[in-house]
């Protein structure tokens, strides 16, 4: 028979086991417990049949004793909880079997006197619902990321196309300038080729590489407007301008130059600034929107050169093409010309549909991320 000190021994040791303060929050895959007890020693939890069984020595709201607490969870969990002490707390991170959400934590109707929601991480069922789905997009992203090879020379294409886009702008430029003092201050139409050729020669030919470059993938644009743009252009400048001294001294010259540059002095700086991951709103818009008059005018242009040159290749017949025997006959290049016409316009067409298909697209996406 045990003595009266022995049996206040053990009903004192009774007494000192407490429970903590203990602080819930869920997630459809997980529970967070945290329990608040600091300078904690000797710490034991383990989860058996469902129960929770957590046993620590710590400094609680009783002051240091050695504290004990069970949860019975309403829905089964996985057996190995993670858990880490901190010298003011006890986080717990328990698995749920099944992903989905718990009306309430514990098995039993009413909630334990020791447990409160963790305001901290709480989240309502629809909160959490967007929270897992954040991180589901972001763990497909990163898997999506992981499976693209990585591109070595990715800075040097893009300092490629930054320094080809910056020549081709300063020409352009320089064009634009030229030509607005001729026309404001100079008042001279007639002389243009002969003080814009070069340029226009070194800019026309650089221009090649923007065939070359969607071809090899460096950009993704369609190949077949840039051929429609470039060959078109061209054969405008070295065929018509470039070969009939005739035609040099004509005031179309003056309006063909002028419309091309007006439209590349906005196209270059803005391809410039993709290359750098920034946007301008006001030169966005002028890319995507200057070319809807001035595209149109300068084919028109272009055209009115074709049909002066005609009386001039057929009076010189250069470029004509002689047949062998036993045709014997001649094809004026100007009768190419007149076929050349009807491509023309029908290239007008095709950029036309694909230069508005981009400023769609290209406004309809930034309208879906403002709303």
């Amino acid at each position: 028979m045990k003595s009266t000190r022995e049996l206040c021994g053990l009903f004192c040791s009774e007494m000192q086991t407490l429970t903590p303060r203990v602080y819930w929050a869920q997630r459809h895959k997980e529970i967070y417990l945290r329990v608040e007890l600091s300078d904690v020693q000797d710490l034991d939890v383990s989860i058996k049949e469902h129960i929770l069984h957590f046993t620590a020595q710590g400094h609680g709201a009783k002051g240091s004793n050695e504290y004990k607490f069970s949860l019975e969870f309403l829905e089964p969990v996985k057996d190995k909880p993670v858990f880490k002490a901190t010298q003011r707390e006890v986080n717990i991170t328990v698995q749920k079997v099944e992903s989905q959400w718990w009306e309430r934590l514990t098995w039993q109707l009413k909630k334990p006197v020791f447990l409160a929601p963790d305001f901290d991480r709480w989240l309502d069922e629809s909160d959490a619902e967007l929270e897992l789905k954040v991180k589901e997009d972001q763990i497909t992203k990163v898997s999506m990321e992981s499976r693209v090879p990585q591109d070595h020379f990715h800075n040097l294409k893009r300092g490629y196309l930054f320094m080809y886009n910056l020549v081709q702008f300063l020409g352009f430029s320089w064009i634009f300038v030229n030509m607005t003092v001729r026309l404001f201050i100079l008042d001279s139409f007639y002389d243009t080729f002969h003080s814009i050729a070069d340029m226009m020669y070194f800019c026309q030919i650089l221009a090649v590489a923007e065939i070359v470059n969607p071809a090899i993938g460096l950009v993704k644009t369609g190949v077949i407007p840039a051929v429609i743009q470039v060959v078109g252009r061209n054969v405008i400048l070295f065929v018509i301008f470039g070969s009939l001294e005739e035609m040099q001294n004509k005031a179309v010259v003056f309006f063909v130059f002028y419309l091309w540059s007006m439209i590349e002095i906005f196209r270059y700086p803005f391809y410039m600034l993709c290359c750098i991951d920034t946007e301008w709103k006001t030169l966005t818009w002028l890319r995507y929107t200057i070319w809807m008059p001035l595209y149109p005018l300068g084919v028109l242009a272009e055209a009115v050169a074709v049909v002066q040159s005609l009386a001039i290749f057929n009076e010189t017949r250069l470029f004509s093409i002689n047949l062998p025997w036993p045709l014997r006959m001649s094809i004026s290049f100007a009768l190419i010309l007149q076929i050349y016409l009807v491509f023309m316009f029908l290239g007008l067409f095709i950029n036309f549909r694909h230069l508005y298909n981009q400023r769609r697209k290209r406004f309809r996406t930034k309208k879906r991320k403002t709303n």
